[in-house]
């Protein structure tokens, strides 16, 4: 959807009781200042159809609380500023469903305030002209708030609960509301942190609580040129949010009079959701049967994999040819279903935009390196989106025509076009000189943030590019001289095939694993892969997409009948 954020002041923030390491609150944290400036500021380039702030101003006396919700920025005056607590709410929307033009943040009649960043593709029942953040705004408005419920159906008002609504969301997301009845913060991610969501816990010298999508660029923060192009910080001020639902209950305490929140975590309470997670498989080691129904054999000479004929034989006789065949023409249209959920949904297909003629409008692109993973997106999205559509494959090459990337999505282009003829296909090469990008890479340096390797800035500047989506395009498809004309893709949603390799055992690593450890190795390694994708990934990718003002759709390997 394009950017949430908050800052929260005023409140002792207690968070001793997260499973996970929080030590951050005894150490010295970095000499920043961020500002809700520079949050603002943040989220607005990422090139929202609308930005919005609203503020909850909490009161405290001896006998309540009492909050205050302000549409601008204007300080609330109080009697008593240490008894104050005060939560800034931004919301940054990049509409893509519903009729109605939307603003975030919003708020209900119940003065609820909820800034949403995400999708649902499934799980709960909205119609397909309905946006997605306001629907769950009333759904969440409809639970329970007595404070004794946080999972199931409360027993004193009957209603479920909000860590349910969440658990059910089939799709990427990240989530800040406050049920202002309860006094209750909520904030979290999907399992799979498909959506951004940085934190800042307070510190000992900075008791400011922020979240963010995105980590802003203090003016004290700035990098030199020379330290972009020279090294990378090692900046501690922002840390992944760890997947999961959280609450913060704000009261008063009873010997001082200070607001007080204690975060917690909870459980996500779908059990084939929480299966997913702990990636425990029925069947880790294949029987013998299974290893023997199939041998891949190339044929003689063709080393190339585009050009390569696979012909499928049985390896011994009376073995069940059909199986494999059967399973995956089964993940075939589960992904095919997967596709259709995040590209059939979004009102831009089904009007024409801005006074762009329809067959002129390219709606979705897909990062493209005509790798598999990519070839098999273009394939389904092929299968999907109306004919009438052109598809961006957007290319990034840091060496000219020479990189293996490049020429294995030439030939990649060449295999589409031969398999989806009346599709207008349009390569979208993207060509860069990492010399010459200090400033960019400054500027991705901060987006990666609190990733600080040179790997993940290179993966940063990959993707950052390739979401610019300004390149050059083939002048004449049918003309042999390779003549160029520049191009800027207009797509607003990009395909990425993220977690493929992850699910599918497509590293390095992985045939190490499996050498040192046979089946059960490979399976551990997989394992920690997707449980630690969250922190090392999707979080990372997120950020340097949609800082372009596109909408990330990972395309992750859906389980039968359990997409998440």
């Amino acid at each position: 959807m394009c950017g949430i954020a908050l800052t929260v002041s005023g409140i002792r923030i207690n968070i001793s009781s997260l499973p996970f390491d929080s030590t951050s609150l005894n150490r010295q944290s970095e000499n920043l200042l961020i500002s809700l400036d520079d949050l603002k500021e943040a989220l607005r380039r990422r090139g929202p159809d609308s930005l919005g702030v609203k503020k909850v101003t909490l009161q405290h006396n001896e006998k309540q609380i009492s909050s205050f919700i302000e549409h601008d920025e204007t300080l609330l005056c109080s009697a008593n500023e240490d008894s104050n607590g005060e939560l800034h709410f931004i919301g940054a929307t990049l509409q893509l469903r519903g009729t109605v033009p939307l603003v975030q943040p919003l708020v209900d009649a119940s003065r609820n305030i909820l800034v949403y960043n995400g999708e649902i593709f499934g799980g709960l029942q909205l119609a397909s002209d309905c946006n997605d953040a306001e629907f769950l705004m009333q759904t969440l408005g409809n639970c329970c708030s007595c404070g004794s419920c946080l999972t199931g159906n409360c027993v004193k008002c009957g209603k479920g609960s909000i860590t349910d609504v969440l658990s059910t969301i089939k799709g990427p997301w990240a989530i800040i509301y406050w049920q202002d009845s309860s006094r209750t913060l909520w904030f979290g991610r999907d399992a799979f942190g498909r959506r951004s969501l940085l934190v800042h816990w307070p510190t000992e010298d900075d008791s400011t609580f922020l979240l963010s999508s995105v980590s802003p660029v203090a003016p004290d923060q700035q990098a030199t040129e020379n330290e972009a192009h020279n090294g990378i910080e090692n900046r501690s001020y922002w840390e992944e949010l760890p997947c999961g639902v959280y609450s913060m209950h704000v009261d008063a305490s009873n010997s001082n009079g200070f607001l007080v929140g204690e975060v917690q975590i909870h459980e996500y309470t779908n059990s084939t959701l929480k299966e997913l997670i702990k990636w425990e498989r029925i069947s880790v080691v294949p029987s013998s049967e299974n290893l023997q129904t199939f041998c891949p054999k190339f044929s003689r000479g063709q080393q190339d994999v585009h050009s390569a004929s696979l012909e499928t034989v049985p390896c011994e006789a009376g073995s069940t040819q059909n199986s494999i065949p059967m399973r995956a023409h089964m993940l075939l249209n589960v992904l095919k279903e997967s596709v259709i959920r995040r590209t059939s949904l979004y009102t831009i297909y089904q009007a024409v935009i801005s006074g762009i003629k329809q067959e002129k409008f390219v709606p979705v692109a897909i990062l493209f390196s005509g790798g598999l993973d990519s070839m098999i997106l273009a394939a389904l999205l092929d299968q999907c989106l109306d004919p009438t559509y052109e598809i961006d494959l957007l290319t990034v090459s840091f060496d000219g025509e020479l990189a293996p990337d490049r020429k294995s999505a030439k030939t990649g282009l060449k295999e589409l076009k031969r398999v989806a003829p009346s599709r207008r296909w349009r390569l979208v090469e993207i060509d860069a000189d990492l010399s010459d990008l200090v400033s960019e890479t400054s500027h991705v340096m901060s987006l990666i943030n609190p990733a600080n390797t040179y790997m993940d800035l290179n993966i940063g500047i990959a993707l950052w590019l390739a979401s610019c989506g300004d390149g050059w395009v083939s002048a004449d498809d049918n003309d042999d001289t390779h003549a160029r004309i520049k191009y800027k893709s207009n797509a607003r949603i990009l395909l990425v095939g993220s977690g493929a390799d992850e699910q599918c055992a497509g590293y390095g690593r992985h045939r190490t694993s499996f050498r040192r450890g046979s089946w059960l190795g490979l399976d551990e390694e997989m394992k920690l892969d997707m449980q630690r994708i969250w922190k090392r990934n999707l979080g990372r990718d997120d950020r340097c997409i949609a800082d372009n003002g596109k909408e990330v759709i990972v395309q992750m390997i859906p389980r039968i009948n359990a997409d998440p």
